[in-house]
């Protein structure tokens, strides 16, 4: 265990230092379970995956195996993938459909509201054994916002879901109010990577490194005939804001009026295409004015602290999720969520953007796995040189999105959680915007 403290947070400096040891002790990570991933709100997944009464995805959530499912009755729910019986995981298969979930080993059959419903000579239990002491277990508590679902393990919890995402409500409507049937896209990217899972958060939003990092994608980019330069000004205006409870985000507000796909999509291919968005975005102005207008097509990284991160560039949005196995290794989940009522070009050009730039073969996640895996490699002198420096911006009245409050927000809910130390905010506490449709 560390003798130093886990984040320096110097005002007058000012500095913001986090300690290494955070990214490779592992007494660190198991007290992250019990104070962060066991308490908090985590993530699970979206409605439209669950599209019919009996649907189910497997997955793991806060390192415990779920069923998220939609019963008979219609209802969302998830249940702890582990029989009653014996504790054997019941179901393998990642999504599929079934009135009843069957455990291989001594046939324990279960329905999808998580009742044991059948078992093999049941008759041979004593009297008083209950079918009703044996049902599927579930989180303390499951719910959603605007088709979002996040479960939470702990019994005490205190705050709602809609307390717990505070203004981060606000960036989700963002994405929600894009279509009224948005929709997980078919596939998903499940990659590890051989590095600190807090890594990772700092990775999705921050915008300093995309310019070195991302350099083959961005020539890419200006190849195709985008005004990067401008596309940057507009998008990078909105800068970092703190949404409280942990939560952070970057982005900005579009000021294209429709003529580009987002800061980092490709020029379009053709000019129906460009037709087809135009007139798309006229349609949300006049649905929602040209404010709300200008910020859904704005763009966002969105972190919902601990470890989703939604990240809508126009062009292409993905939900992602990780955790971590070992204070030096992850598992991350990524999904895409769209529009289903796109026009069948737009449909193709997200596609083609999205598995581009974050497909396994695309051309910023294998740069960012490269850097990451470098930076833990470099942690093995972290007793030498103990600190991590993310003091840009600091001080700031206004910080912009290639600085770095939105990490420092994450890192002071991180220590206050570890350590129970409560931070002040520093600027950029988020102002909140009225939402107004016409």
């Amino acid at each position: 265990m560390t003798d130093l403290p886990l984040i320096i947070d110097d005002r007058e400096t000012p500095r913001f230092w986090v300690n290494r040891a955070t990214m490779v002790e592992e007494d660190l990570r198991k007290r992250e379970v019990e104070t962060i991933f066991d308490k908090c709100w985590l993530y699970v997944g979206h409605d439209s995956e669950l599209a019919e009464n009996h649907d189910f995805r497997t997955r793991k959530v806060g390192g415990r195996p779920v069923i998220f499912t939609r019963g008979t009755d219609g209802e969302v729910r998830v249940l702890l993938n582990t029989c009653t019986h014996r504790g054997m995981e019941i179901e393998t298969r990642g999504s599929g459909n079934g009135r009843f979930l069957k455990c291989f080993y001594h046939g324990w059959s279960f329905d999808t509201t998580g009742e044991l419903v059948a078992m093999p000579m049941d008759s041979d239990y004593p009297d008083g054994w209950s079918r009703a002491d044996r049902c599927l277990p579930r989180p303390a508590f499951v719910d959603n916002y605007r088709g979002f679902w996040f479960l939470c393990w702990d019994k005490e919890q205190s705050q709602t879901l809609k307390e717990y995402l505070a203004n981060a409500t606000d960036f989700i409507d963002m994405v929600a109010d894009q279509s009224d049937t948005m929709k997980v896209t078919n596939g998903t990217h499940l990659y590890s990577m051989r590095a600190n899972w807090k890594l990772l958060v700092e990775n999705s939003f921050d915008g300093y490194h995309a310019l070195t990092t991302h350099h083959r994608y961005l020539e890419m980019i200006k190849a195709s005939g985008a005004d990067f330069g401008a596309r940057a000004e507009g998008a990078l205006e909105g800068g970092a804001l703190d949404l409280g409870n942990g939560h952070a985000v970057v982005g900005g507000s579009d000021a294209s009026e429709g003529t580009s796909m987002g800061m980092l999509g490709r020029e379009f291919p053709d000019d129906e295409t460009r037709k087809l968005f135009k007139e798309r975005r006229d349609r949300f102005v006049e649905k929602y004015g040209e404010e709300w207008t200008n910020r859904i097509f704005g763009g966002r990284n969105l972190l919902i602290f601990p470890n989703t991160m939604i990240i809508d560039l126009v062009m292409g949005c993905t939900i992602r999720t990780f955790y971590p196995d070992e204070p030096g290794y992850m598992d991350i989940t990524g999904w895409e969520i769209q529009p289903g009522d796109e026009a069948k070009p737009l449909h193709n050009m997200r596609q083609d953007n999205f598995l581009t730039f974050w497909g396994p073969a695309g051309l910023a996640t294998p740069d960012d796995v490269e850097a990451l895996e470098r930076c833990q490699r470099g942690f093995a002198g972290y007793k030498t040189d103990p600190w991590n420096d993310i003091s840009r911006g600091m001080g700031k009245e206004r910080p912009g999105g290639m600085d770095e409050l939105q990490m420092r927000v994450f890192w002071r809910r991180y220590n206050e959680l570890m350590t129970g130390e409560k931070s002040d905010s520093e600027a950029g506490v988020y102002v909140k915007v009225e939402r107004v449709k016409s």
